[in-house]
């Protein structure tokens, strides 16, 4: 099972979410104040972080801003506040997945095993899965023209050069260049990023997708792979 950090001010919180979680075996090391939980982060990396927005010290959205320039673990944003511009920052910044308070206890376990599954490290529960061969695929590197992905390592090369990526970054690249040329819609990105009919809107995969260009970018100035058709969808282009 997982090792996950939960970061929180409310008391209250940490203890209800925490016995949840450790209820379905996961271990958890909680902290009450952003400087105190981003320093945890760096020095002992979890499987997943799961952040307050606002805390004492720092918030949630600064520890994940500075988390970001090292780390591409998957974070999950907590938050009280009914403000769309705070999700869309946060999806900006590199979260993986974005919940309201207060939410259901429930809710969050399978938003926790979502993206432990999208990180790789998830749990089967028994089932047998996908074939061998489709399992096969998923797993091999891929090779389109200056791009490498190799999800067995969960890296990412330009030209040579490394490219971290969080998760749902890896995801949608991934199921971009597996089809060069062809386009994906937003729904069919969604598809490929998010499991369990989690909905996000159109504005998040494009949240995503900047914030991937704005980091291929830094590698190359010229990077022009990923292609915006307006109305319909992404595609990848082969260099």
């Amino acid at each position: 099972m997982a090792k996950i950090t939960l970061v929180d001010d409310d008391e209250n919180i940490v203890t209800s979410v925490s016995l949840a979680l450790e209820s379905h075996g996961h271990t958890v090391k909680a902290y009450y104040d952003g400087a105190s939980g981003l320093a945890a982060l760096e020095n002992d990396p979890p499987d997943v972080a799961i952040l307050d927005v606002k805390m004492p010290r720092m918030d949630g959205m600064e520890v994940l801003r500075r988390l970001r320039r090292t780390s591409d673990m998957p974070v999950i944003i907590l938050t009280s506040k009914d403000e769309e511009i705070d999700e869309i920052l946060g999806f900006n910044l590199g979260a993986d997945d974005y919940m309201h308070k207060p939410f259901s206890q429930r809710l969050l376990i399978e938003r926790v095993k979502a993206v432990l599954r999208r990180a790789g490290r998830g749990e089967t529960d028994g089932a047998e899965g996908p074939s061998m061969g489709a399992a096969d695929v998923a797993a091999r590197a891929l090779k389109r023209g200056k791009l490498t992905l190799d999800p067995a390592r969960h890296e990412s090369l330009w030209e040579g050069k490394p490219v971290k990526l969080t998760v749902t970054e890896f995801l949608l690249l991934q199921s971009l260049a597996q089809r060069p040329g062809f386009v994906k819609s937003r729904d069919n990105l969604m598809d490929a990023a998010y499991e369990d009919q989690v909905y996000v809107d159109d504005r998040t995969i494009d949240s995503h997708i900047k914030r991937m260009r704005k980091k291929f970018r830094e590698v190359d100035p010229e990077f022009d792979a990923i292609e915006t058709l307006y109305g319909v969808g992404y595609r990848y282009r082969e260099s």
